[in-house]
């Protein structure tokens, strides 16, 4: 039986809806992570997953070397099955009760180092937040976005479930405007303002 961290709906976002993503600056960061950590607990995952009550918070991060973004694409070997065949250039997960007291970071950390190998040092950002209600995937998640600047090389760890290399932020603009329905839709979302994460 697997727990995820979540919180509250009307705790995140009070009388708003936001759609897609919010570029957040470092004062708007602070406040959404302060609440997220202070009204956080964690559920069955099993449970969670049906209440659209609930947001699953998602560490989801972009691995950004000089101008080129890694993209992956998933297997149909594992994981949620109605992201089977999608691109992505978010690399995270849940954020479950082994992540210890600093649950946001932990987990981040814990996630990145699970799904890939990063030859050397990397440096982490916020962004801002994914919020996507359209889907029954994103009525249930809130992607907490981050880049994660790197200068030595990337490799999937979970070869079986995923697949991954660095491509240019143009070609990747290209193929989502092209290929959009390959695309998770958080991912989708982000090339979109692919500038402004990467700013």
């Amino acid at each position: 039986m697997e727990f995820v961290y979540v919180v509250k709906r009307h705790d995140l976002f009070e009388r708003r809806f936001p759609h897609g993503l919010e570029v957040l600056d470092e004062a708007a960061t602070a406040d959404v992570t302060g609440r997220i950590r202070a009204r956080g607990f964690f559920v069955e995952r099993r449970h969670a997953e049906t209440d659209a009550t609930l947001k699953q918070i998602i560490p989801y991060c972009v691995v950004v070397r000089g101008g080129d973004v890694f993209l992956t694409r998933r297997t149909s070997k594992g994981g949620d099955a109605r992201l089977f065949g999608k691109r992505s250039i978010g690399i995270g997960g849940h954020i479950n009760p082994v992540d210890g007291a600093d649950v946001l970071a932990l987990g981040l950390r814990r996630e990145i180092e699970e799904e890939l190998t990063i030859d050397g040092a990397w440096t982490v950002r916020a962004v801002g937040l994914l919020n996507d209600d359209s889907t029954d995937v994103g009525s249930v998640h809130l992607g907490l976005v981050h880049v994660i600047r790197v200068e030595g090389d990337v490799r999937v760890r979970e070869t079986e479930t995923l697949a991954g290399g660095f491509t240019p932020a143009a070609d990747l603009m290209r193929l989502c405007r092209d290929e959009r329905a390959t695309f998770e839709t958080w991912s989708a979302l982000l090339v979109d303002r692919l500038d402004e994460v990467l700013r």
